[in-house]
């Protein structure tokens, strides 16, 4: 694609970095930005910039926050109790938008992969059993993606717990290899709904 300007071509080259962005949407989004007033994609800009510097992860549970605690931790009309596991933000997100789960969470920032290079010293695992044990957890739900990956880190977390609390997982309505963040709100919400046993799955 060639472009009359540097930097044109050079924005473009950004925006095509984000992901589900191709050459031609960002050629897009750039041209839209040209024709906008210089205040308003100045704004933009340092909107991103601050997004990027001052957004801060929860001390608790290392969801995304603008405080120290994040809002969901911080509001006593959730059971604070009861602790759903997740890989990742975008999977908080996605229960979340079920408007089905009252609890609270704890994001691993990802799963146990040998193969991938990550261990368990590499998630947030010591910080969700000493979590437990100092917060008298009365229930820990695995929302995990439905994968060998995502069993193994159950199973590896749920020895290192036991017996502190109840261990369960969702419902598997979501297809074996599948990823939690596509799945439908209600999907999502009847798994929410139907956790089992994790015993039932993970042997």
């Amino acid at each position: 694609m060639q472009l009359p300007s540097t930097l044109l071509e050079n924005a473009v080259s950004e925006f095509s970095k984000l992901p589900g962005i191709g050459k031609k949407t960002a050629l897009r989004l750039v041209l839209h930005l040209l024709k906008q007033d210089v205040a308003e994609v100045q704004q933009f800009g340092d909107i991103i910039s601050k997004m990027r510097t001052e957004i801060k992860f929860c001390q608790r549970c290392s969801n995304i926050s603008d405080a120290d605690i994040c809002s969901i931790c911080a509001n006593s009309m959730r059971n604070q109790r009861l602790i759903c596991v997740v890989e990742t933000i975008r999977d908080v997100i996605a229960i979340e938008s079920t408007q089905q789960f009252s609890g609270t969470y704890h994001v691993l920032g990802g799963v146990i992969s040998p193969l991938d290079g990550v261990g368990p010293d590499q998630l947030n695992i010591e910080s969700l059993v000493y979590r437990i044990q100092k917060e008298e957890t009365e229930e820990l739900i695995f929302a995990l993606n439905p994968n060998i990956q995502g069993d193994t880190t159950i199973y590896y977390i749920q020895k290192k717990i036991a017996p502190h609390c109840r261990v369960t997982t969702i419902a598997r309505g979501i297809a074996f290899g599948g990823e939690l963040e596509y799945a439908d709100e209600m999907t999502l919400a009847r798994s929410i709904s139907n956790r089992l046993p994790v015993g039932q799955y993970v042997k």
